[in-house]
């Protein structure tokens, strides 16, 4: 992929040539909206009530502003970056693994905190995380964070599987049914780091220290565990709507996966449940990020303002089964979510979750990591039998 980083010089050297080159041309004031807003988000980010009429928070916000929003539906953070770099979009609702990229290849711009009046309502333990926070520069807003869950079928799953060894480890399952072709496992090169998490726990010989950070030896350690999984896969899913079809209608017994899908499916009640095993988990925090020629700049701010209020947030807790940027909308009362739903959904579970990161090859834990290039050649690889 020809926009990732080859080494932490060069994102380190990009990161601060973006912060120099942007930091003069941040926006100041603001003016009327421009009319429109072209977002690329996640699935289940963004709703304007055609998947449950409940949940709905686009159509409010275009009448209060007459910015009209587009939205792009990306399905893989490689996906989100390589949308960004092509162009034409305002915003981009970005995990960790995406947003220091677009930081580093001067694609977002630098966030002007002072024009989002309910930017001090921000989570504290996200106003300044390192996966949009750069030198001293907000690069972008905190909007939702959570983990990457175990979802099972409760029908062969009589209790929660406790290990993740159920989606990487040939074996029968409680029903007496081999897993082979019963699991799934993510399409995206970051599941490599589901691995190294997995291996951080059984294999602690192996010295991994964190998930993204992987020497030679360790990231090979993380390719076999993958390239055994790969024997009992049945799908590598990126699509949140086609994983929730196989497991209502495809005998699916596990897989990773978001709560966005477990909530759904719970709702049309299939018998599916979902677990953060023994292992811990990954997770991702994800930031509205603002395109460096965004050419909506005033409804972006408009957008980012109305994204912290606590009555969305608290909707879209409840509807993605995640955790909000903006604690309060946990506990008043404003949206549907209450502060037994935010412990349910793992508020105090932060710093159990190892979030989503961009792997580079200078890196804290060791003297040098694999790459991020690396990780999207070599799972395709992996996927491809290889």
């Amino acid at each position: 992929m020809k926009h990732v980083l080859k080494s932490s010089i060069t994102l380190v050297l990009a990161l601060t040539v973006a912060g120099q080159a942007t930091a003069q041309t941040m926006i100041t004031e603001l003016g009327a909206g421009e009319g429109e807003l072209n977002i690329v988000a996640w699935p289940g980010y963004l709703e304007r009530g055609e998947t449950s009429p409940d949940f709905d928070w686009i159509t409010g916000f275009e009448e209060a502003t007459g910015c009209m929003v587009n939205v792009k539906t990306a399905n893989t953070s490689d996906e989100m970056v390589a949308l960004m770099n092509e162009g034409g979009f305002d915003l981009v609702t970005a995990s960790g693994d995406a947003s220091l990229r677009m930081v580093a290849g001067n694609r977002v711009q630098p966030i002007n905190i002072d024009l989002i009046p309910s930017w001090s309502t921000v989570d504290d333990r996200l106003k300044e995380a390192p996966w949009h926070y750069v030198d001293g520069t907000h690069y972008g807003v905190p909007y939702m964070w959570g983990p990457n869950v175990l979802m099972y079928s409760t029908e062969v799953f009589p209790e929660a599987p406790t290990s993740w060894d159920v989606v990487f480890k040939a074996m029968d399952l409680p029903d007496g049914q081999p897993n082979a072709g019963r699991v799934q496992a993510y399409d995206g090169p970051i599941h490599i780091a589901d691995a190294a998490n997995y291996l951080m726990f059984h294999q602690p010989e192996l010295g991994i220290v964190s998930p993204y950070e992987l020497n030679q030896e360790q990231y090979d350690a993380a390719l076999d565990l993958l390239r055994e999984q790969r024997t009992i896969v049945s799908r590598y899913w990126h699509d949140a709507f086609i994983q929730i079809d196989d497991f209502k209608n495809e005998g699916m017994a596990a897989s990773g996966t978001w709560p966005f899908q477990v909530n759904l499916l719970q709702g049309d009640n299939t018998p599916v449940a979902s677990t953060i095993p023994q292992e811990g988990a990954t997770g991702w925090a994800d930031s509205t990020m603002m395109h460096v020629d965004a050419d909506n700049p005033n409804c972006s701010y408009m957008w980012m303002e109305h994204s912290l209020a606590s009555n969305l947030q608290a909707d879209l807790s409840v509807w993605f089964g995640a955790n909000p940027a903006v604690p309060a909308a946990c506990t008043d009362g404003r949206g549907m979510q209450t502060a037994e739903g935010c412990t349910l959904n793992g508020l105090d579970d932060f710093d159990r979750i190892k979030f989503w990161t961009t792997p580079v090859s200078s890196c804290e834990s060791q003297d040098e990591c694999v790459p991020y290039y690396r990780w999207v050649s070599d799972y395709i690889g992996v996927i491809g039998g290889r």
